[in-house]
């Protein structure tokens, strides 16, 4: 099991998200569920970014919206650090 932690800037951008978005707060949930059960389950799609952004990983939560995060995988640990549209987690 993967420790599950938010960066504050995360968990500032996600009160936004999710006041405009409540209806995916239940699908956030889930995958953050399957994140911590297991990151590398193909349902999640996890993959690298490149570019300015390697060495992080994202998820997708719709067909526009991510969550880009970090995986310490010898820690056990996933770090949250950011959710928006597409264009704007990839910046």
């Amino acid at each position: 099991m993967y420790n599950l932690t938010a960066t504050d800037q995360f968990l500032k951008r996600a009160g936004k998200f999710f006041k405009k978005h409540p209806e995916l707060k239940d699908k956030f949930a889930a995958i953050a569920e399957k994140l911590q059960l297991d990151p590398l389950q193909p349902t999640l799609q996890l993959h690298p970014l490149k570019g300015k952004l390697q060495g992080l990983y994202a998820v997708r939560l719709t067909q526009s919206y991510r969550l880009t995060l970090t995986i310490k995988i010898s820690q056990h640990e996933i770090i949250l650090l950011d959710i928006g549209s597409h264009d704007e987690v990839y910046r």
